[in-house]
């Protein structure tokens, strides 16, 4: 199935443009720190999540850098209502993983524990990365730096649940929000832009 392809004549649109957090909450524990035009994760496990409108049939683009190799945090999807805590996000969307250290289905460009990543892509230390996350529907893929690393349409196989801090399984909603994850105290991940675009 190839690519679906953005309207050519729509912009993006920033939603963070490292300018101020007007329209992101927070939930849960930890902080996103606002230094030199970047979020900058502290603390955790936390969802900073924009509150102002969901977002489906499009794709979102997150710009972010990692400080050190075992950096761990995420970019959550299609969760459906405002979230009460992290978990909610965790449980009703999907977490577009990003940690280089995780095994085939927990590694940087999948859908945490829920699918295996089709070729490896580690997120460069200390450099601009770029993820592209296309919400057609049921189906989401997610690119790193130009790689395709997810190809997932509900219904598709995913593996059983085998840890409890990991989602539970069953189908997504196609409009959701969005969220980014401060992971723990050791991680310190910079996002300078997070931006959006209809489908064609």
């Amino acid at each position: 199935m190839s690519q679906p392809l953005p309207n050519p004549s729509t912009p993006w649109r920033a939603i963070f443009d490292g300018t101020s957090k007007d329209g992101w909450e927070m939930t849960g524990p930890g902080e996103f720190r606002l230094e030199g035009g970047h979020l900058v994760t502290y603390g955790g496990m936390g969802m900073l999540w924009y509150a102002r409108e969901k977002f489906g049939h499009c794709q979102i683009r997150v710009v972010f850098q990692l400080s050190g190799p075992q950096d761990n945090s995420g970019i959550f999807i299609r969760f459906p209502e405002p979230p009460v805590d992290p978990w909610c996000a965790v449980h009703r969307g999907y977490e577009v993983q990003i940690h280089n250290p995780g095994g085939d289905f927990h590694r940087t460009g999948c859908l945490y524990s829920l699918t295996k990543a089709r070729q490896t892509v580690d997120a460069k230390v200390g450099e601009w990365n770029t993820a592209l996350i296309t919400l057609d529907g049921p189906r989401t893929l997610v690119e790193i730096n130009g790689v395709l690393v997810t190809d997932y349409t509900v219904g598709d196989p995913v593996p059983d649940k085998t840890i409890w801090f990991e989602p539970e399984r069953g189908p997504r909603a196609d409009v959701g929000y969005i969220g980014l994850q401060n992971h723990d105290d050791q991680t310190r991940v910079h996002f300078r832009e997070v931006s959006v675009r209809p489908l064609a």
